[in-house]
């Protein structure tokens, strides 16, 4: 196997002496535990380093990995200008790479380059590396929005890069922990950042990577991690793949976390095919969700997969409940894939003749409209999961402690902007959460003040 190990490690700045002046001994242990992992990388002489960095150019729906011959980059914004770094990239690599995600259809590759230097994420590891081995060549690769499980599949594409060119090839996941672990922490403390360093070092400690695609994408956003993405695209370079793993070092003492894990690959072992798993797992329980499915959601179900399918508006079916074809309302088709929003597109009042017809235009419109993604694909059919909310009248409501997010969804009013948010989401547990993010919505500034009415739903799965 081209292979030969991977490493998982942070990049806070601080440790950089230049950069610390004598603090940085605040967090000895992963610079100890650093120093050991660059030792190792040293003595596994590779050809080529993938380094996947949460700073590198990111887009919602594409991972763009770095072109051209090569790139510098220094420590100037964390005053310490004379730190300095430069890489040759490994453009035999970013070649077969691009070409192998774009046959595989991930949206993979180097357009959309918006600045050439090296972000810390990538340059803060190399200061450890380059100390211990400076003869290779460097792949480095963002992250995207898209699901963990694209991220886990770029992953197997490096391998299959690394196996195909017979590069002698070590990746590095770049990423720090949780960012809310103390309340003089950069986001402040939330109980969710101890409860996800606890996790996450116990999944990387213990190689146990299937679970990475399983942390629900509110609860790391909670939690302000920071390498998730990160991990999971190394996972994806050792799938079916025997390692032996070595936790170095863990340490959180200034409200951010810092692991160090160490990965050391021993054979093929093809029971550790962790995303064909999960998927398996996933498409087992959707399989199950949807024969529990109500008229209204295989409506919207049945309207989503022909279109996508076709790309035909199907007529209306005759054989759903009376009540779709008596009812006006307003509707939101909201459709989920792999634990993550693909797509939510509604109406807040009737706009059709009948319910039926709104849930039937609003599921095209979630699919294929929603401007936040990217339209769905037929191969995507059998992973979605769609619920479908039928909206009741809106009450204009005169003060915030009139909302309850279990209960009401909010719209928001300021002028001509009108935002929205449904009831009851995971990941929007206070009110002041709830008219943030539907003043967020509509392009209101969080200090203005608004128009508040509620309403509630009746949710169809």
């Amino acid at each position: 196997m081209s292979i030969t190990a991977a490493f998982m490690l942070p990049h806070p700045p601080l440790i950089i002496p230049e950069i610390g002046k004598g603090s940085e001994g605040g967090i000895r242990r992963t610079i100890d535990a650093y120093h050991e992992a660059a030792r190792r990388i040293g003595a596994a002489e590779p050809e080529t380093i993938v380094l996947i960095s949460p700073h590198q150019i990111m887009y919602t729906d594409y991972f763009h990995i770095s072109p051209g011959k090569g790139a510098g980059g220094d420590f100037g914004r964390f005053r310490a200008g004379e730190v300095k770094t430069k890489v040759s990239y490994d453009t035999d690599f970013v070649e077969k790479l691009c070409g192998l995600a774009q046959k595989k259809a991930l949206p993979a590759g180097t357009y959309g380059e918006r600045d050439q230097k090296l972000d810390h994420g990538t340059m803060v590891p190399l200061y450890f590396v380059d100390q211990y081995w400076k003869d290779y060549r460097l792949v480095r690769i963002g992250l995207s929005g898209l699901p963990l499980t694209k991220h886990y599949a770029l992953g197997q594409c490096i391998r299959e890069t690394a196996d195909a060119l017979g590069r002698k090839t070590v990746v590095i996941a770049s990423g720090d922990l949780s960012h809310c672990l103390k309340e003089d922490g950069p986001y402040g403390y939330k109980e969710e950042g101890p409860v996800y360093d606890r996790h996450i070092m116990e999944v990387m400690g213990n190689a146990d990577f299937g679970r990475l695609l399983e942390f629900p994408e509110d609860f790391c956003e909670k939690a302000g991690e920071c390498g998730h993405r990160s991990f999971t695209i190394m996972a994806g370079a050792l799938d079916e793949t025997k390692v032996t793993a070595q936790k170095l070092s863990y340490e959180g003492p200034f409200g951010v976390g810092y692991g160090i894990c160490c990965y050391t690959v021993c054979g093929a072992d093809a029971l550790r095919n962790f995303r064909t798993q999960y998927e398996t797992k996933e498409r087992m329980q959707i399989m199950e969700r949807r024969e529990k499915e109500d008229a209204f959601v295989k409506l919207a179900r049945a309207t989503i997969e022909t279109y996508v399918s076709t790309g035909e508006i199907p007529d209306l079916p005759k054989d759903l409940p009376d009540e779709m074809y008596r009812q006006r309302a307003g509707a939101f088709v909201s459709i989920k894939e792999n634990g993550s929003l693909r797509g939510c597109i509604g109406t807040i009042q009737a706009t059709r003749a009948s319910v039926a017809e709104e849930i039937l235009y609003n599921a095209i419109s979630a699919a294929v409209k929603d401007p936040r993604f990217a339209p769905i694909e037929a191969d995507e059919l059998d992973k979605l999961v769609i619920s479908v909310d039928i909206l009741g009248e809106t009450e204009e409501i005169d003060a915030p402690d009139k909302l309850d997010v279990k209960r009401y969804g909010v719209i928001v009013t300021k002028g001509r902007k009108r935002g929205l948010l449904l009831p009851n989401l995971d990941g929007v547990d206070t009110v002041e959460e709830q008219i943030a993010i539907a003043k967020n919505k509509a392009g209101i500034r969080p200090e203005e003040e608004v128009r508040l009415e509620r309403f509630e739903v009746i949710r169809h799965y």
